[in-house]
């Protein structure tokens, strides 16, 4: 990232403008516009919306982990057909996700994908509660993960595109409610198990409330009569014409796409997204397997243990969101990274079950600021460019997402605690990374 020292502004390192003094959490030439411009209400208007998609997505992450074996039992899936549930559709979608950033750029046609994306993401969850076999429900995941990128990354970018100058603290705020929808997942599945329901009607209420996120987001695309001059909330106002070709048609956008992709700066934080998420998504999608199979708990167990992991990731959002406030992004990332370290390796050789879950809410805390900060990184390497952003993530995710597939490789050949231990590498290829980037040049 840069190497011009700037000030640091919500944990990352901003380039200082050439004009206009610096102020606090700047979104422009010397600071944030003013509490009554325009961009400061569009953002305000965006952000309640917006997190409410992204609690609804990870709602849905969260029951599917604390889920996955009762669906393993229901449906007699192998450890193989596991892992191809987690890889096949991530890959696949991101395949169909790919373009659909850089198509949809922004104004009507981002609000329209959005929309479109979030019907189909709503079809996915009822297809998912009506699978009957292997097939079927690898199909449902498959459509879920486009629908996913449509509905929820695009809304991402909408709120980075609405307040450019505190991308991390927004990332912040996001993760944190993707943090609570993912603790609420595991708590939504137990109270259905103990009223007598299953797997297939938590995925039934879940399509409920992404029906209710749904009417939220189409609710903030309308523009009061008596506000025309603020551009639509779900339609964030337009980057600066130094970050915007005039006219850029979509052919232009995916050479924009092209061009980021062969930038050092860009390219080490799209990898290093896909390397963290080996032990975030990842983690969490084997942790109940791992729970059962490994430590021999229940599935009653297994589920307070994911509930764990993910309640302590709530609690370190939320601290996060005040300290990126006061303490640089890497230096944050640095010190996770050498924590991590230590934590990984000491849960999986706890002894018992109460050890685990004291080691995992460590783990689950300290690896809080790895994706809000990595992302904000990466929409900063891109300024105005936020379709672009996605879009490479998504182009990231092919390859990421053979790592669910080789952890469920591995573990049916050699054992899933031998798949886990494989992990203990993600923390300390983090930290090497981090530590050198402040050596990589930016450009904008």
């Amino acid at each position: 990232m840069p190497v011009r020292r700037g000030r640091r502004t919500g944990g990352a390192e901003e380039i200082t403008p050439a004009a206009g003094p610096p102020r606090p959490g700047g979104g422009g030439p010397g600071g944030p516009p003013p509490r009554g411009g325009a961009r400061w209400r569009v953002g305000r208007a965006v952000r309640p919306a917006a997190l409410a998609v992204e609690l609804v997505d990870e709602l849905v992450d969260g029951t599917k982990s604390a889920a996955l074996p009762l669906i393993r039992h229901d449906l007699a899936l192998s450890y193989w057909q596991i892992g191809l549930l987690a890889s096949v559709p991530l890959v696949a979608g991101s395949l169909l996700e790919l373009p659909i950033p850089i198509l949809a750029g922004a104004g009507p046609w981002r609000r329209r994908t959005v929309l479109g994306g979030g019907a189909v993401f709503i079809a996915a969850l009822l297809a998912v509660a009506a699978a009957r076999s292997f097939g079927g429900l690898l199909i449902a995941f498959v459509v879920f993960f486009p629908a996913s990128g449509a509905f929820v990354s695009l809304t991402q970018a909408a709120l980075m595109d609405a307040d450019p100058g505190r991308l991390a603290q927004h990332m912040a705020r996001w993760n944190l409610a993707g943090s609570a929808g993912s603790v609420a997942g595991p708590l939504l599945l137990a109270v259905l198990l103990a009223c007598g329901g299953g797997w297939r009607a938590a995925y039934l209420v879940l399509a409920a409330g992404a029906a209710v996120a749904w009417l939220g987001a189409a609710r903030t695309g309308r523009r009061p009569a008596a506000d025309k001059a603020i551009p639509r909330a779900a339609e964030p106002a337009a980057p600066p014409a130094a970050d915007r070709p005039a006219g850029a048609s979509r052919l232009d956008r995916l050479r924009q796409a092209a061009a980021a992709l062969r930038r050092a700066d860009v390219l080490r934080w799209v990898v290093l997204l896909q390397i963290a998420d080996l032990l975030l998504d990842v983690l969490t999608g084997f942790l109940a397997l791992y729970f059962v199979d490994v430590v021999h708990a229940t599935p009653a167990q297994a589920a307070i243990a994911v509930a764990v992991r993910l309640a302590a990731g709530l609690a370190g959002n939320t601290v996060l969101v005040g300290v990126l406030e006061r303490v640089g992004g890497r230096s944050l990332l640095r010190a996770s990274a050498v924590a991590a370290a230590l934590l990984y390796p000491g849960f999986l050789l706890a002894p018992g079950l109460v050890p685990k879950l004291v080691v995992l809410a460590a783990l689950s805390a300290a690896t809080a600021p790895w994706y809000p900060v990595l992302q904000s990184e990466l929409y900063r390497s891109l300024p105005g460019r936020s379709g672009v952003a996605v879009s490479l993530t998504s182009a990231a995710g092919l390859v990421g997402g053979l790592g669910p597939l080789a952890v469920g490789l591995v573990a049916q050949r050699a054992g899933l605690l031998w798949a886990m231990g494989c992990l203990t590498i993600v923390p300390l290829a983090l930290w090497i990374s981090i530590s050198s980037s402040d050596f990589l040049p930016h450009r904008g």
